[in-house]
């Protein structure tokens, strides 16, 4: 299709005349670079996920189906790994520790900071962003001396029962890390002080951008300080929740730091958790093959339990 441009201008004699110029438009492209230059910006970090993260994921599925020890000859079992990890007491009871971590890694860590965000979303404090620092520190600490810490201080004679019995409350003082009733909520109280900090930041991030038109209507409504927690807040809060469950539940899941330096799965097994029996099988009791399976069990348990978090906070269940 040709555009004909009519100009106006002068022949040699000084009288006027019309020039036609014309072009020819040419096709139209879409915008941006062509895709082939996308999947070359993305193809080193994809290759580094494929050999350091799906390659060892897949020759652990391949390992699962062996028994070995590591240097003699594998010997094939099929489902032989997977089906100890149900008839074994000891392995089923380090999920069952694992799902008890969850509640305080996720769900008390979760409404510990959503009552902060609450407080602080609606308080006017000076200094707000040295709080902010302070509750987030306990994240950024290395978990290796968090758990080094927090041993020194619940030690039988650490400064927590020192100040248990200071105050009068010495019946209270416990070897909190050598109880068997004790020991795998302690580690789980640990884990919360570590991770709230990180629900607080992201929920006071998420209640940014909530309008402030929505507070000022409900204060108007006569709505309380919980009522507009309710109403306000915590909607507008729905993705970053869903967020911090993702987070939290897979640190529950996949925790080992903090049991291997605090119990090492002791006293007893009454603190082993998967990552933990990961670890014991393949270099301690010297079963490869099973701490594959472990490790497959539990990469299809957190990728199933954040599709179900994610999917039911999306609202795509109904």
């Amino acid at each position: 299709m040709s555009v004909v441009d009519i100009t106006p201008g002068r022949d040699e004699r000084g009288t006027s005349r019309a020039v036609a110029t014309s072009s020819r438009r040419t096709p139209s492209s879409p915008p941006g670079e062509p895709r082939r230059v996308g999947y070359a910006f993305i193809a080193p970090a994809l290759i580094l996920y494929v050999l350091f993260v799906l390659g060892p994921f897949a020759h652990t599925i391949y390992l699962s189906f062996f028994s070995w020890d590591g240097v003699g000859p594998q010997r094939f079992v099929g489902l032989g790994n997977f089906q100890a990890i149900f008839g074994t007491s000891g392995l089923r009871d380090a999920f069952l520790h694992a799902f008890v971590l969850i509640f305080f890694y996720a769900v008390l860590t979760t409404l510990i900071g959503l009552v902060l965000a609450g407080v602080m979303a609606r308080a006017r404090i000076r200094g707000m962003g040295v709080y902010r620092t302070l509750l987030f520190l306990p994240f950024v600490i290395a978990p290796t001396a968090v758990a080094v810490i927090w041993q020194w201080l619940l030690a039988e004679g650490g400064p927590i029962n020192a100040a248990l019995a200071a105050v009068g409350l010495g019946a209270f003082r416990e070897a909190w890390l050598g109880s068997f009733s004790l020991a795998l909520p302690t580690v789980g109280l640990i884990g919360t002080w570590i991770l709230y900090g990180l629900a607080l930041v992201l929920f006071l991030a998420g209640v940014q951008k909530i309008p402030t038109e929505l507070y000022e209507a409900a204060r108007i409504d006569g709505a309380g300080p919980i009522r507009e927690f309710l109403a306000v807040t915590l909607p507008g809060l729905r993705n970053e929740i869903v967020v911090v469950l993702v987070l939290t539940v897979t640190a529950a899941l996949r925790n080992f730091d903090l049991i291997y330096v605090l119990t090492q799965g002791g006293p007893g097994t009454s603190t082993e958790v998967p990552s933990w029996m990961v670890y014991n099988q393949a270099f301690v009791i010297g079963d490869v093959g099973a701490a594959a399976a472990v490790g497959v069990v539990l990469a299809i348990l957190i990728f199933a339990v954040n599709f179900i978090i994610t999917r039911l906070g999306t609202g795509s269940v109904s």
